[in-house]
């Protein structure tokens, strides 16, 4: 996602400087180059050694430190940035930067770079509900800082509040989105659905899928990258939600049905990534049903969600998933025709790498203007295709 990308992070003295670490790890996995500034009161936190050792870079603490090579470190730094974040972002660093006060690396870094600055608080509750704290970062935030908002939590001087550290997914996000050049989706709404739906059989049990969510919620953190505003209609998944996406928690087929029907009245585009059962038993148990030696189901039909948002959609873009063990071409063609949907993204699920639960898929993307079938690659990549070819039917 960050590939061949510079990201510049300024790292504070709080007590979360610790979580940079972390920051640092999960930023060089995605192939990014890190450069890591940290002021003085941070490296009584973390020792610099920490963070070099996991850039593969020299880390900067003075503005004054004699550089690798001749250069001016804060100028070079601001000019390399693709991105430039701090955090954790202390009361102070912020309070310096909304003064326009240039007096450390950082700062004058921060001064120097026409790079996105994302900007990740951490302190305490107080400090960070100040009006002085407050008024800063609306300041900043009407210049083009982008913040990321601290969590609530209980926090290390033993209170329960907000100024805990955003999550490390959600600052990568951010940068993601920050960095990228491409934004033709803005002021588009896109509908995403994803994961699995689940049909209950008593108070204990429900029926379900493989399904992990990764796929939607890539196209949905693609949406968002290209400046959409996403909103995600998701069944149960164990992964992170991206930052940014209005989000719709369903547990049935009926549920993601009604959900759609509802939303679908905004979206200009809508891309039914979700892996919906089919079928719902007959009846629901209301007491736990007792282990016997067998058991007969009766099942009655789920609504068809696609089909259903065929009928109405309109001018929007419409987008189906079809997961094929046979037939893959046959039986997709045959769907996006009956479904009236401008695009069906086909796989196979006996393909190696494609399917449930992998970060890659090999997809054939079937429109009414021929078939495309795409070698195996990350499903973050292959959400970039299909809101490629989405973005384009919408012009």
């Amino acid at each position: 996602m960050l590939s061949g990308k510079n990201i510049v992070l300024g790292v504070t003295g709080g007590i979360a400087a610790y979580k940079a670490c972390d920051l640092v790890s999960k930023l060089r996995k995605q192939n990014a180059d890190v450069s890591v500034i940290m002021t003085k009161s941070a490296c009584e936190f973390v020792s610099p050694l920490t963070f070099r050792a996991l850039s593969g870079r020299e880390v900067t603490t003075s503005t004054f430190e004699e550089p690798q090579v001749y250069e001016i470190n804060h100028i070079s730094l601001a000019q390399r940035a693709d991105a430039l974040v701090i955090a954790p972002a202390t009361a102070n660093i912020i309070g310096k930067i909304a003064s326009g006060i240039a007096d450390d690396m950082l700062t004058t870094t921060v001064m120097a770079t026409k790079a996105p600055c994302i900007i990740a608080p951490a302190m305490n509750t107080a400090m960070y509900e100040n009006p002085i704290t407050q008024e800063n970062i609306k300041k900043l935030s009407a210049l083009g800082y982008t913040f990321v908002p601290p969590r609530e939590s209980r926090l290390a001087c033993g209170t329960v509040g907000k100024g805990a550290l955003a999550e490390t997914e959600d600052i990568i996000d951010n940068i993601y989105y920050a960095v990228s050049d491409k934004k033709d989706l803005t002021g588009k709404t896109v509908l995403v659905t994803a994961g699995p739906t689940c049909e209950s059989l008593d108070p204990v049990r429900y029926l379900t899928n493989h399904s992990s969510g990764k796929m939607g919620y890539a196209i949905a953190r693609e949406a968002l990258r290209r400046g959409a505003k996403v909103k995600l209609v998701t069944g149960k998944t164990n992964i992170s939600v991206p930052y940014g996406a209005e989000v719709i928690n369903v547990f049935s087929a009926q549920d993601m049905y009604d959900a759609c029907m509802r939303e679908y009245k905004t979206a200009d585009i809508i891309i039914k990534a979700a892996a919906v059962g089919d079928f719902k038993p007959h009846t629901v148990n209301t007491d736990k049903i007792k282990k016997s030696d067998s058991m007969t189901v009766s099942f009655d039909l789920n609504p068809d969600i696609l089909k259903a948002l065929g009928i109405v959609k309109g001018d929007r873009v419409l987008i189906g998933f079809s997961m094929e063990t046979q037939d893959l071409i046959e039986n997709s063609r045959k769907k996006l025709e009956s479904k009236n949907a401008d695009m069906i993204v086909a796989n196979n699920l006996t393909e190696k790498g494609a399917g449930f639960g992998v970060d890659t898929n090999t997809v054939t993307l079937i429109t009414k203007d021929g078939v495309d079938k795409l070698p195996n690659m990350s499903k973050d990549k292959v959400a970039e295709l299909i809101l490629d070819s989405a973005a384009g039917k919408l012009k």
